[in-house]
């Protein structure tokens, strides 16, 4: 098991090297091509985060600040009060203490049942593996509207209904990551798992020890997509959840709606506390993203 693990550890500081030595090689581009691209990178970075800017610039403006237009860009008078109402009047706490409940557990086990189909679909051999692999692709196609009926009744026969494991269990078996984890182990070398299993190692373990070290950036791509699916769920959530307690926050800030139909102030400020889970998510595994996000089309 040592020489698999010493060929993984090969393999990882041979890419760095290759990188490092890539880098080296590249000739000094003109100041003006830098300058360039500098300059359309920080349009393309403003443009991208004005929406989030308006935003916040919206949640602390008031009611008579908005009606009279144009809307300036920079707020007449800051109004805190408007992130302090809605915690004051309504449970947003419960609410997003309830989002990060089920979003954590949805990819907590998401990960691991994809890695694990991922893997056996790759690189183990079982009869009627590719006719498996593609029936479960297939349905990708089939609308999710299609099947919440049946999933519905299978929540209610298990006296889950307006209960946490009723959000997390229909959705835990997603046909798009065990795709994105195939096609990545696909690019792993037979080499290093034949490696391993002359050395001793059984399945498991070689999936442990060498399989999964190579596999950060899938991983943080199937946790950034899965994150992001569960967080702004907001169909299902609804159908199964019926205590206001339990709601999640894109349920929970649907009934806000209601509340402050003509005040978005309020309404937008817990819109933007929202948002921000998802982008610690993405601040904490964009590393790798873009790389996860590359190698699951590579053989």
């Amino acid at each position: 098991m040592s020489s698999a693990l010493s060929a993984v550890a090969a393999t990882e500081a041979t890419h760095d090297d290759d990188v490092t030595v890539s880098d080296r090689q590249e000739p000094p581009q003109p100041r003006r091509v830098v300058a360039t691209r500098v300059v359309l990178a920080v349009v393309v970075v403003l443009l991208l985060l004005f929406p989030m800017y308006w935003m916040l610039r919206t949640s602390l403006a008031s009611t008579d600040e908005l009606s009279r237009l144009p809307v300036s860009l920079w707020p007449s008078q800051w109004q805190w009060q408007n992130y302090v109402e809605p915690w004051r009047q309504f449970p947003f706490a419960r609410w997003l203490a309830n989002s990060v409940v089920i979003a954590v557990l949805s990819v907590t086990l998401t990960l691991a049942i994809n890695l694990c189909a991922g893997y056996a679909f790759a690189k183990l051999r079982f009869p009627l593996r590719n006719l498996l692999f593609l029936m479960i692709v297939s349905t990708l196609m089939v609308p999710v509207q299609v099947i919440m009926i049946p999933q519905f009744q299978i929540v209610i026969d298990l006296n889950l209904l307006n209960s946490t494991w009723g959000v997390v269990l229909p959705r835990l078996a997603e046909a798009f990551g065990l795709f994105m984890a195939r096609q990545f182990f696909l690019g792993i070398p037979d080499e290093l798992l034949e490696a391993a299993r002359v050395d001793g190692a059984g399945h498991l373990r070689t999936f442990w020890s060498i399989a999964l070290p190579l596999s950060k950036p899938l991983i943080a791509a199937l946790v950034i997509f899965t994150f992001m699916w569960r967080w702004n769920e907001f169909v299902w959530p609804l159908i199964v959840l019926t205590d206001p307690n339990s709601y999640t926050l894109p349920v929970g800030l649907q009934f806000l709606i209601s509340q402050f139909s003509s005040n978005f102030g309020p309404l937008l400020a817990m819109s933007f506390l929202s948002i921000l889970p998802m982008l610690a998510v993405f601040a904490v595994f964009q590393k790798y993203f873009v790389q996860g996000v590359a190698r699951t089309g590579l053989k």
